[in-house]
Parts: C-alpha cells; sequence; structure tokens
C-alpha cells in the first residue's frame, strides 16, 4: 500500500471492507482476515487474502484483530462498526492500549456520533481528553498519514493487554 499500512480486518469478501481488502491487496499490501467460523461456514470469507484466520467466535476475532492491528481506523458501517469502534475506544480509555484511532467521516457519516461524543462530555459522562483519543477526517489520504506518523512513534512491541484494569 502507499502508506505501508497493511489491512487486518473482519475476513470477509463483501461489502465495504472486502472492497477494501481487494484494493490493499491489488496494490500489493497485506491484508490479513480474522473471522469466526459460522461466517466462514456461511461461505462470505475471503479466500485471496494474505492471511485468514478463521477463530471460534467474535470475541476471539476482536481479540486477534486488536493484537495484530498497529493503528485502529473506522470507516463508515453498522452496528458492528460502531460496537467496534467504541470496544477500541474504551481499552484505550482504561490504558489497555496506546495505539492511534482514526475515524474517516466520509460525507459527515459520523456527525451524528460525533455529537453524541460531545453531548456526553457535556453531560459530564465523557471525559474531554478521551475525544482527543482519535482523529477525526474526511479525507482518507490525510487520515492515513497521520495514523501512520503516530504508529510510527509507537513502540513496535506495543501489545493490548486485557489483563489490564
Amino acid at each position: 500500500m502507499r502508506h505501508g499500512f497493511g489491512l487486518v480486518y473482519g475476513g470477509g469478501r463483501v461489502g465495504l471492507m472486502g472492497i477494501v481488502a481487494d484494493a490493499v491487496l491489488e496494490g500489493g499490501g497485506r491484508a490479513i482476515g480474522v473471522i469466526p467460523e459460522p461466517l466462514a461456514g456461511k461461505e462470505i470469507a475471503h479466500d485471496g487474502l494474505t492471511e485468514l484466520h478463521v477463530v471460534a467466535d467474535m470475541h476471539q476475532r476482536k481479540s486477534m484483530m486488536a493484537r495484530r492491528a498497529r493503528a485502529f481506523l473506522t470507516l463508515p458501517g453498522g452496528i458492528g462498526t460502531f460496537e467496534e469502534f467504541f470496544e477500541t475506544l474504551s481499552w484505550a480509555t482504561l490504558g489497555l492500549h496506546q495505539k492511534p484511532m482514526g475515524i474517516l467521516n466520509v460525507a459527515g457519516y459520523f456527525d451524528p456520533l460525533l455529537a453524541l461524543l460531545d453531548h456526553a462530555a457535556a453531560a459530564r459522562f465523557v471525559r474531554p481528553e478521551h475525544q482527543k483519543l482519535f482523529l477525526v477526517s474526511t479525507d482518507p489520504e490525510a487520515v492515513l498519514s497521520d495514523l501512520m506518523a503516530r504508529a510510527g512513534r509507537e513502540s513496535q512491541a506495543q501489545c493490548i493487554d486485557f489483563n489490564k484494569t
């Protein structure tokens, strides 16, 4: 890939992330998929990836994806996307990782989510410093460059420590 990033994602061949995986592979990058066996069994697993890991369940999937990733970029998506973003953000607020996080806010897609976080901060349910744990950009090149720069400053050996609470 242009930025030297590979892709660690849910392992599907369908939808936006299937398209992103194909683009990464076509650009010469590495695409690593992690898919739960029930989804792989429904024949939605991408069979052309650099690596495809079939795991037992969603918890193992998210754990492996988080451990393998050097940064997290959230693209427009549905309930699973929101859940993964908030779980990763929660881990960051708890100090379980310091990996850079970003949101690609295509056509204002995440504006309501960002407004909700602003509202929660104004109501003092979210600490303002926690909103600074992720970047927001409408420009794919800019957000990838920023994430790459921040990931480069992090230790290569940094792991998410799920035992630290």
